[in-house]
């Protein structure tokens, strides 16, 4: 899939949560509805079949509640996307990356390998920190290979790890720095490695078993040095497995430096000649301290932009408009903000932040995830096209808006201001009151009063953005009847 990931350590956020956050967006020319849920552990299989590649997996017999962003219609498979258990471990997965034609002949794709489809439903359930998770995806993918090259986020109160495949069988995960953000475009990332450590203490970095033999039996060490790679505290990762081609250029950096940009606007300089970094970079840093704490909102911002403020922007007068591949686009399925919370009782402490169709149209909206089921309006995502669910009104929205951009950006401005205040202040208040018998019960109903407010809200968007658009008709006429 084509994504855009932003990772947030715990000591660069507003209130010392970790946040995991990622963009899902449909391939070319393909939309892919979608629904929040909870799986119970009665209704996670023993054995797990994939659809697209067929693979079985026997899975452990003890399954751990847990959310899910699944695909509305199973004709694909699950494409579990983003979700919390009942440990309060968060997964992501997947942001569809690159690599080289070195790396991939060296390694070959696994045709009958586990990929984006499956993995939530094998991993997520059964970990109980974020290195958990590193370790056991680690060893799915040594076990059975991949059939595409991905990057899985894994986050726990205390921890984030990024995970990267490389080829059909390998793979390399890092530590998040804790007062650091990580973004990535589908794109490999990881820059700098430390192998000292991978094969030692594990403090920051992990990998597969014999990634130093697999590199240097097939001569993947692009260094002038030859140091022995098991003391080499700052391989190059990325000139090892990634690319850097034009495409990439087109669809990949120009996201990443869109972020940057945003997050640190003073840290860098960004515009002309002397621009330290441009769209088209290849040393943009993996993980950088930004200017300031970063929120909720911002995370929302960041995955919905659209170069804003430059000559990319494709709602602006600009002469480069669409050059660039922008975060926010039309075929974005849904965002979602994984975030723990460490100031508060394990019960409530995680949050899942959802919001659905093109970011650039859509709101953000919180909902607890320790519970055993999720709101109605957004479950019952299907193929018919309704207002009766979030994802298919906001892509109604967007698209009407889409066409009418600056006569309706006050009004997509105002809704999404006012869904994230009003959604900031109900978790406020039912945080304040969670000390009760039945906590499920309790988070459930929460949820479903975010739920009525948000779809409230949302139908009274649309009400205003249809008038709008319908006085811009082409076939409009200023006279009416005599």
């Amino acid at each position: 899939m084509a994504c855009t990931t932003i990772l947030v350590g715990k000591n660069a956020t507003y209130d010392g949560s970790t946040m995991v956050a990622r963009n899902e967006d449909s391939p070319a020319g393909q939309f892919t509805p979608k629904k929040f849920i909870v799986v119970n552990p009665q209704e996670q299989p023993a054995a797990y079949q994939s659809v697209i590649s067929k693979v079985h997996i026997d899975l452990p017999v003890k399954a751990l509640r847990y959310t899910a962003v699944p695909n509305a219609l199973d004709n694909e498979g699950v494409w579990g996307e983003a979700g919390i258990n009942e440990e309060n471990v968060a997964m992501s997965e997947t942001e569809t990356i690159t690599s080289n034609p070195r790396v991939l002949g060296a390694d070959p794709l696994v045709e009958g390998g586990i990929g984006e489809e499956d993995l939530l439903t094998i991993v997520l359930p059964y970990i109980h920190s974020a290195r958990e998770g590193v370790v056991l995806l680690g060893k799915y993918l040594e076990m059975y290979g991949t059939y595409e090259m991905n990057g899985i986020a894994f986050s726990d109160v205390e921890e984030i790890w990024w995970l990267e495949s490389i080829g059909g069988h390998h793979w390399m995960a890092k530590r998040v720095p804790d007062d650091s953000y990580v973004v990535m475009p589908n794109q490999l990332g990881i820059d700098s490695f430390d192998f000292k450590d991978a094969y030692g203490e594990q403090k920051d970095h992990m990998c597969s078993k014999d990634l130093v033999e697999f590199i240097e039996t097939n001569h993947l060490d692009l260094r002038f040095h030859d140091t022995n790679l098991y003391e080499v505290t700052d391989f190059d990762a990325r000139a090892a497995f990634g690319s850097h081609d034009d495409a990439d250029h087109t669809y990949n950096t120009p996201r990443a430096w869109d972020i940057q940009r945003y997050l640190n606007p003073t840290t860098s300089c960004w515009y002309g000649q002397q621009a330290d970094y441009t769209p088209e970079s290849d040393t943009l840093p993996w993980s950088r301290v930004p200017e300031k704490k970063i929120t909720p909102e911002d995370v929302k911002i960041v995955l919905s932009r659209h170069f804003q403020g430059t000559a990319y922007d494709p709602y602006g007068k600009g002469s480069q408009k669409n050059i660039y591949r922008s975060i926010g686009v039309n075929r974005t399925n849904f965002v979602s903000l994984l975030q723990l919370r460490p100031y508060l009782p394990k019960d409530i402490m995680a949050v899942q932040w959802i919001a659905m169709g093109s970011n650039v149209f859509n709101a953000f909206v919180p909902f607890y995830a320790n519970v055993t089921k999720t709101p109605d309006y957004f479950s019952n995502t299907g193929q018919q096209v309704t207002t009766e669910n979030f994802y298919w009104t906001n892509r109604i929205i967007g698209a009407l808006a889409d066409a009418h951009y600056h006569a309706t950006a006050n009004l997509i401005e105002r809704y999404q201001n006012t869904v994230h205040a009003k959604g900031n202040q109900l978790i406020k208040e039912f945080d304040l009151s969670s000390e009760k018998e039945g906590i499920h019960g309790y988070l459930e109903q929460c949820n479903d009063v975010i739920a009525n407010m948000v779809q409230k809200e949302t139908d009274a968007l649309l009400e205003q953005v249809l008038y709008t658009a319908s006085c811009h008709m082409k076939n409009g006429f200023a006279r009416s009847d005599a």
